[in-house]
């Protein structure tokens, strides 16, 4: 009995307050579509277009399929810490045969928790011929066994 007078009284004091307040959460509205940019008029297989950080998205859940564009969501996370765990990017595709003629179904990346960072950004760029695939591709966002969001896209 008296551990849990303890605890209530610890809590009641905001001593594990950290502790309450330590889950990572999306919050307010998540950004998604394709971001925008400049057209080029012939991209080459391997290149990258290069863009600031507020880049504008254009709201949609239709990506067209061809080389130089980005899709993707944009969100603010609150409660980060460095302590925290990293999040897990999973991004899922209709299926893409690499060079190496191998399928990729799943692509799987952990991202360190940036602490002062206003926004996140999970994105892909179709920068090789392979990688565009039409189909429905998922983006799921997790930190351990929670899943944070998720955002679905028609590539066509």
């Amino acid at each position: 009995m008296k551990l849990f007078s303890l605890s209530a009284l610890a809590l009641s004091l905001g001593l594990f307050s950290h502790l309450a307040l330590a889950d990572v959460q999306v919050q307010g509205p998540v950004e998604y579509g394709v971001f925008a940019s400049a057209p080029i008029k012939d991209p080459q297989p391997g290149e990258r277009i290069l863009s600031r950080a507020n880049q504008p998205i254009e709201q949609t859940e239709v990506v067209p399929a061809r080389l130089g564009t980005k899709f993707g969501v944009r969100y603010q996370l609150t409660g980060k810490a460095e302590t925290e765990k990293p999040l897990t990017l999973m991004y899922f595709t209709p299926g893409l045969i690499g060079p190496d003629g191998k399928r990729q179904d799943k692509i799987e990346l952990q991202q360190k928790l940036v602490v002062g960072a206003p926004q996140d950004v999970m994105a892909f760029e179709f920068t090789e011929h392979h990688e565009v695939v039409p189909g429905e591709w998922q983006f799921m966002v997790f930190q351990g066994d929670r899943k944070l969001l998720e955002q679905r896209f028609t590539v066509r």
